[in-house]
């Protein structure tokens, strides 16, 4: 943690650090089930933030899942980001940086973040406007190959709306937006409320996908499902874009890794 968290968590830091590994360990599990359910005999580790470049050159493995945060940046330990900006910036495996670590990854290439309604961070730490539950997002390039099979109505009614090619319903949950899109990025989808909900760097032997919204929750077994009405979850589009970017990864060029 940060000077800023012991100042302004004095009192509650213990509670605090429960809540936090808490939301953590729900969100690298959600992450761990969707690979088990995708991958053919799957090999997985779960890392702290600070372990990401280590366990990169150790584990080596063909792709990093990065999971959401709760707390702001500012009251983390600022080495372990120093660390992470340095390794984001530099490594060749495919990243998927999820929610807060797509705030991180925005962070780390320049971009700024705000709250919903523009404000900086530090001027409304709580009672932010949130997105939250599920939300339409539109698309701004279809032609990305994390979008594959997104039109694809074969498999079924999955909506009880009309499914347009540009258009995702997935799960929402933040206060905190990246303020414009970092350079060497591409921005692959928007919404109202939040504009960068969705980019890709895909360049000098990167590539880096990094999404506001948590397709890992937007996601739903149809095997297991034996009608519509009985969805664990209302959407598949995050299952689509979870599996396409596994595929990409081991697509990606094994030379150009190192």
């Amino acid at each position: 943690m940060s000077p800023l968290a012991f100042e302004e968590w004095n009192g509650t830091l213990e509670g605090r650090l429960r809540f936090e590994r808490k939301v953590s360990s729900m969100a690298c599990n959600n992450i761990a089930k969707n690979v088990l359910r995708l991958v053919k005999q799957p090999k997985t580790l779960t890392v702290h933030l600070s372990e990401v470049a280590d366990a990169a050159r150790d584990f080596n493995p063909d792709a990093i899942v990065m999971s959401g945060t709760f707390s702001d940046f500012d009251f983390y330990n600022q080495a372990h980001l120093a660390k992470f900006t340095g390794f984001i910036k530099t490594t060749k495996i495919p990243v998927l940086a999820i929610c807060g670590a797509h705030q991180l990854v925005a962070m780390a290439y320049g971009s700024p973040l705000k709250t919903l309604d523009n404000l900086e961070l530090s001027e409304k730490r709580t009672d932010r406007v949130v997105e939250y539950q599920y939300r339409f997002i539109k698309i701004t390039d279809t032609s990305d190959p994390i979008f594959e099979g997104n039109n694809d109505q074969k498999s079924g009614i999955w909506q009880d709306y009309t499914k347009e090619d540009d258009i995702l319903r997935v799960w929402q949950n933040h206060g905190v937006q990246v303020v414009g899109v970092p350079d060497g990025f591409k921005l692959l989808a928007t919404s109202y409320l939040c504009k960068n909900q969705m980019m890709v760097k895909a360049n000098e032997g990167q590539l880096v996908y990094a999404v506001q919204f948590h397709l890992e929750k937007s996601f739903e077994d149809w095997s297991k499902n034996p009608t519509r009405w009985e969805h664990p979850n209302e959407s598949r589009d995050g299952r689509i874009l979870f599996e396409n970017f596994l595929k990409l990864a081991l697509k990606h060029d094994i030379g150009d890794r190192r």
